[in-house]
């Protein structure tokens, strides 16, 4: 059995989607919401609509904060720790929670599914050449998603306030522990807008540069995955891999003006595809 923590700010428009695929799971022992400083209904959908489902009305919009409170109310291993404007699919919960049994995992997460659908241009070529990198096989991306086991979870004392916390549970684990688990999947919306896209991915950025700067987690090398770039620019992908390369470029060089004004940094939200 397990158990599954959803932190949610304002989240009226995504958290009956993200509960749907969450609540007639298999092997699904508790799942908790931590509303956090929400201003909008999503606290009244999640009490009216879901009444199995714990809810904390939680006064601080923090997500860190969220996910402390909420592990005090956790049941079960391994806890999976959700988003609110994704799902999972069917039967996700039994296959990573399997998965991560007989891999040996202490992290883990359900293979991306990203739909840009409603994306521009620009946007799904950015995601074309994304979705081609090695360390998107690899496993436990920033795609909103992660399952830490019982053992794993004794890597760290609380959730500190940083603005990845994916990339600070990521930063305690080595290789060989953590991995994407095929058989189930997350699926994501992608930014509906280039504006959105930059934000998000200045955000993550931002988040990697502090963990780095606080000497956060292991001491571990950093992986090449830009290695695959100058094979992908001489193919039939070499438009969507250039407009890749620009794009990052713009996000580190934002990330590194945001950093240095970090202690007045504001949360960006993608709010595009939360409509």
């Amino acid at each position: 059995m397990a158990t599954v923590i959803v932190p949610a700010h304002n989240e009226a428009n995504v958290i009956q989607r993200c509960l749907d695929s969450l609540v007639n799971q298999p092997d699904l022992d508790r799942i908790i919401v931590a509303c956090n400083g929400c201003t909008d209904n999503t606290v009244q959908i999640v009490q009216q609509c879901y009444p199995q489902v714990v809810c904390l009305d939680l006064s601080i919009p923090s997500k860190v904060h969220a996910l402390n409170e909420a592990e005090k109310h956790v049941a079960s291993w391994p806890v999976f720790y959700i988003d609110a404007d994704v799902a999972l699919s069917d039967d996700a919960v039994t296959q990573v929670s399997a998965g991560m049994r007989d891999r040996q995992l202490l992290l883990a997460a359900p293979q991306p599914v990203i739909d840009v659908s409603h994306s521009p241009w620009l946007v799904r070529q950015f995601y074309k050449t994304w979705l081609r990198l090695p360390y998107i096989r690899e496993g436990v991306v920033a795609t909103c998603s992660f399952v830490i086991s019982e053992e794993g979870r004794k890597r760290f004392d609380k959730f500190p306030d940083v603005i990845s916390d994916d990339g600070f549970v990521r930063s305690h684990f080595y290789a060989h522990e953590l991995g994407n688990i095929e058989a189930a999947s997350v699926f994501v919306s992608a930014p509906r807008t280039l504006k959105s896209l930059i934000k998000i991915k200045s955000r993550a950025r931002l988040g990697n540069m502090e963990l780095k700067a606080r000497q956060l987690g292991f001491d571990k090398p950093e992986p090449q995955y830009a290695s695959i770039l100058p094979s992908l620019l001489f193919s039939r992908h070499c438009i969507s891999t250039s407009i890749y390369i620009f794009l990052v470029f713009w996000f580190r060089l934002r990330a590194r003006q945001q950093f240095q004004n970090l202690d007045s940094y504001q949360w960006e939200v993608d709010h595009s595809s939360r409509q």
